[in-house]
């Protein structure tokens, strides 16, 4: 019996609701690439991070300031004055003392000519050395003495607040100036002794703070405690990190992951993973033209971090799982496949994608 033309395009029409409705009523899953990545066992810790260098300067005479050479905070090189102390005293006395060095050298200088002609004794030569040795050793002394009236940085680095004025009347041990160098900063922590055996220097770590809680600032080990504390059993650990635009200060409180056993491993959203007792299973997703079906195959993983888990055996690199729909998958099942994620398109724009 021959077939109208409308009915067969009402077939077609019928086919194309049933194959959308079939499509629809099928299971809908997001994938994910197994891939192979950098790994580390993390071993957290809190720190506390100290300038690489830090010094409080402070006088050693009493005397009044006659000028300060900074400003707050302001970054200082090497060997510049900082501070001057009223010293007129003291460069008279030292050039007192080296007019009497003058003096010594002119009369040693005459005495030696004389005894060269046997017009003065030897005696006479060698008393106006040590006179003039003596007078020398004065006017050194004296030089030494004004270095305690001039403040000069030991290091570059940055200064802190300014406390002091000109005409301040300053006494041994009053602190003047800090100076902190923050190009490099040193980070202390502390570990559990068991984990002694995996610490080692040029260990990589990373490590965060509150202040720039969206900013990561990478570092290393850099030297070990040789002692086990008693009371904690813990081993101390110093890290240095680099710094940045000089952001990090002394003091902050620094949260320390430490990056051991550092290794390329197969890595898995930790959605992917269908525990079952003591073991573990992922839904591979097979493509075949249009269709896709799912496989469930046991896996063995390793650590966990961060939402993600280590896979040892099980899966290969660029194995496709299900990472979200993963309750309602069954082994055999022929499923939807919204998408698959990467580092540019995550679960929720997939979902909001298939409304």
């Amino acid at each position: 019996m021959p077939v109208s033309k409308r009915t067969f395009c009402g077939c077609l029409l019928l086919l194309a609701w049933a194959s959308h409705a079939i499509a629809q009523s099928q299971t809908p899953v997001i994938g994910h690439y197994a891939e192979m990545t950098t790994w580390s066992d993390p071993l957290e810790a809190l720190g506390t991070l100290r300038a690489d260098e830090s010094v409080t300067l402070s006088a050693t005479v009493t005397e009044i300031i006659a000028d300060i050479n900074f400003q707050d905070g302001e970054q200082v090189e090497r060997g510049r004055l900082l501070i001057r102390l009223e010293d007129a005293e003291e460069q008279a006395q030292l050039r007192a003392a080296q007019a009497i060095s003058d003096e010594r050298r002119n009369a040693l200088d005459r005495a030696t000519q004389l005894q060269q002609r046997n017009l003065a004794p030897r005696a006479d030569v060698e008393d106006t050395q040590a006179r003039l040795r003596q007078a020398e050793a004065d006017a050194q002394a004296l030089e030494a003495r004004l270095a305690n009236y001039r403040l000069h940085a030991p290091f570059s680095g940055r200064v802190g607040f300014r406390n002091v004025s000109v005409g301040t009347l300053v006494t041994p041990g009053m602190d003047l100036v800090t100076l902190d160098k923050l190009d490099v900063m040193k980070l202390d922590f502390t570990v559990p002794e068991v984990f002694l055996g995996r610490l080692s220097n040029g260990l990589k770590l990373s490590a965060t703070t509150a202040a720039f809680p969206d900013e990561v600032f990478n570092g290393e080990i850099a030297s070990i405690g040789t002692r086990i504390d008693p009371v904690s059993r813990s081993v101390s650990v110093r890290a240095e990190l680099a710094n940045p635009g000089m952001r990090l200060r002394p003091g902050m409180l620094m949260e320390v992951i430490v990056q051991q056993r550092l290794r390329d491993t197969l890595v898995l959203p930790e959605s992917a993973i269908e525990p079952s007792g003591n073991s573990h299973f992922v839904m591979l997703i097979h493509q075949q033209d249009e269709e896709a079906r799912l496989e469930r195959h046991e896996v063995s993983i390793g650590e966990r971090r961060h939402g993600e888990v280590e896979i040892l055996e099980g899966i290969e690199a660029g194995d496709l799982v299900v990472i979200h729909g993963l309750q309602l998958a069954r082994d055999g099942q022929a499923v939807r496949l919204l998408g698959i994620t990467d580092d540019q398109t995550d679960i929720r724009t997939l979902l909001e994608a298939d409304r």
